[in-house]
């Protein structure tokens, strides 16, 4: 959490973030016998400490079913002057499945004095993801609070869907002298638990037995906080958190009743969001299918058309209100509407390819914000998004409407390696993996030409965009206004110095996201320097990857990157009439197997050239990788020292 705040994962993909986690909360009691002092000089680095942070689950059976009830308690004492100042502000979020019915919040002085929180604060959530949620928030402030003071939570709620149970962090955004939860449940219930993050050896397990229930007892002493790096997964891939669930329980008649037991109870619980929608098509939809595809030539081109309709024609955007966050809508309102969320693109996409004959099919996937896979999980919490499959020339592809610019054949970057749900029937699915996108296919060729004048540099720029660097410069032409276009562009051109100046620049062609071409004429001043007769230049324009050494061993957290690619800059230097070059710098070549790089220097006639290639085969490396990530940045950096002396021919 990156406050007191149950925070929900800030992205586009769209279907209701499906783990919540919960949160907030504190006992009047301080479980640490340690003084203030003790505490102060054991975390002397920090301006603040949680001391406990714990979280209670109560689930039993009523009416029948699965009934859970929740207590979150937390105390956060603070250990400078300075903490309270940004610290003292929290809250927590309601919605329609998490109902909140107490809460209480106190300051406990240095001198044991209780100062309650009077003035609560409810209002809508704003996300700026979401175009209209069911959340509430509620904020407050604690009173009174100065070094030694501690802040105290705590909240309880009702959970009204049993199958959206929430995994719990144990760490925080600062250290957690006591961070630990409970999960009370009867004899005859089967609860499953996994525990998943970089730390899980230091959770130790307690298990607490009555005549009718068990108490199982997660638990991490002094858990550090958690270090945020922006090249960095979502938290769930590193931070210890535990997942559990019910997979079956007795009801009042002694029946076993099978809840997420497998993926077959998982799949019916999702079929049954899709099993009512679209029985028939609109009319006004089955006119737009038949006019895209009356005129194709094959069964491809009729998918790539509708695609393509649905990406350009129905605007994103999300909704997470109850349980209109799981259930697609009629495909007819998603069109007559003209925009959805991620569900009703799957809805739409679905039912037009099947207007076309083409087999189509609603399709559950987690994006990479999440780490877990259906075979690994039969839980809602693996996936927080919706697409739509084909199956076309025996072959399935992944069609994410909720990105206007992906390829049709490429999934969007965020599924990559992601396990999909495919709905084939009511009883019958398939679990699939989509692809990694070769790195071949995601390349960036540009080429820089360069003249020395008195003013030191002008030059012009060619690049070709494959793939998603491709998508990506579209989306960014898709969004940029036309008063802030070139200076978008300037960035996007951008070399050399700081001083980079552009002059022209052109795009084409826009209406092919398969490859865009751009170029682009500028200038570069006091980046070449002549010394009495000579120049002198560091053909280097990119210094890709400075500053980008791991902080190995220290760092555990894995780093991202959104696609697999291959780079190539040349660089070609008019030697100018009456000189030539003193010496040739030695190539290099650097490769192993996270990634490489090459520099190659040749001369041709009167051009310098520099050609810089670099690849990489990853869309994450974790710390078992870090090491041989910074060797290669070893040989790199040296590199980028070579300047080129041109001399005054006699």
């Amino acid at each position: 959490m990156a406050n007191f705040y149950h925070l929900k994962m800030k992205n586009k993909y769209c279907t209701r973030f499906l783990y919540y986690s919960f949160y907030l909360i504190l006992t009047p009691f301080v479980s640490s016998a340690q003084t203030f002092d003790e505490i102060k000089k054991l975390y002397s680095q920090e301006q603040a400490v949680f001391l406990n942070k714990t979280l209670h689950y109560n689930i039993s059976i009523k009416e029948g079913k699965p009934y859970v009830e929740s207590n979150e308690q937390q105390q956060i004492e603070y250990l400078t002057s300075d903490a309270p100042a940004y610290m003292r502000s929290y809250g927590f979020f309601q919605s329609d499945f998490q109902e909140v019915v107490a809460y209480e919040a106190f300051t406990l002085t240095p001198g044991d004095k209780k100062l309650k929180v009077k003035d609560f604060k409810t209002s809508a959530s704003n996300e700026d993801f979401v175009f209209y949620d069911d959340s509430k928030e509620t904020t407050f402030d604690f009173p009174s609070v100065e070094q030694g003071s501690i802040g105290n939570l705590h909240v309880s709620w009702i959970n009204k869907n049993p199958y959206l149970l929430s995994p719990y962090y144990f760490s925080s955004y600062i250290p957690v002298m006591n961070s630990e939860i409970k999960i009370t449940f009867p004899k005859d219930m089967s609860i499953k638990f996994l525990l998943k993050g970089l730390d899980t050896m230091n959770i130790t397990l307690q298990i607490e037995k009555t005549h009718k229930e068990y108490t199982y007892i997660y638990s991490y002493k002094n858990c550090p906080s958690l270090k945020r790096y922006t090249d960095a997964p979502s938290s769930p891939w590193y931070a210890t958190h535990l997942i559990f669930y019910i997979e079956n329980y007795k009801d009042d008649n002694g029946n076993k009743v099978q809840y997420l037991s497998d993926l077959n109870d998982l799949y019916q619980l999702n079929y049954g969001y899709t099993k009512t929608i679209n029985l028939t098509i609109s009319e006004d939809l089955k006119h737009i299918v038949d006019s895209l595809t009356s005129h194709a030539h094959n069964t491809e081109e009729k998918a790539r058309n509708i695609y393509s309709w649905v990406q350009q024609n129905i605007k994103y955007v999300a909704f997470e209100q109850g349980m209109e966050g799981f259930v697609p809508r009629e495909a007819g309102l998603v069109c007559s509407r003209r925009f959805g969320d991620c569900k009703d693109m799957s809805s739409i996409l679905t039912i037009m390819m099947k207007a076309a004959d083409i087999p189509a099919y609603y399709t559950w996937i987690g994006t990479r914000n999440m780490p877990y896979q259906f075979s690994e999980l039969p839980l809602p919490i693996v996936s927080n998004h919706m697409i739509c499959t084909i199956l076309l020339n025996g072959k399935y592809i992944f069609l994410d409407g909720t990105d206007p610019t992906c390829l049709f054949g490429f999934p969007s970057s965020a599924i990559q390696d992601k396990e999909a749900m495919i709905a084939i029937g009511e009883k019958d699915f398939k679990i699939l993996k989509v692809p990694i996108v070769e790195k071949k296919f995601n390349r960036v060729v540009d080429s820089t030409w360069l003249e020395l004048n008195p003013e030191g540099i002008k030059g012009t720029i060619k690049r070709c965009l494959t793939g998603y660097f491709s998508m990506n410069l579209h989306g960014k032409l898709m969004y940029t206004s036309k008063s802030d276009l070139k200076q978008e562009m300037k960035a996007e051109f951008s070399r050399g110095s700081n001083k980079f100046q552009l002059d022209s620049f052109s795009i084409t062609p826009l209406h092919n996201p398969d490859t865009i071409l751009t170029a682009a004429t500028f200038k570069l001043p006091d980046y070449a320097k002549k010394l009495g007769k000579d120049w002198y230049i560091n053909l280097n324009l990119f210094k890709f990857y400075e500053h980008e050494e791991i902080d190995y061993p220290k760092r555990k957290m894995p780093i991202e990157y959104n696609f697999k690619s291959e780079q190539k800059y040349v660089t070609l230097l008019k030697i100018p009439d009456g000189y030539k070059l003193e010496s040739l710098p030695e190539s290099k070549s650097f490769h192993n197997d996270v990634w490489g790089f090459e520099l190659r220097y040749e001369q041709k006639g009167n051009l310098l050239i520099l050609t810089q290639e670099f690849d990489n085969d990853h869309i994450q490396i974790t710390n078992d990788q870090f090491e041989r990530w910074n060797k290669v940045l070893e040989h790199l950096f040296p590199m980028y020292k070579e300047t080129l002396s041109l001399t005054k021919v006699p």
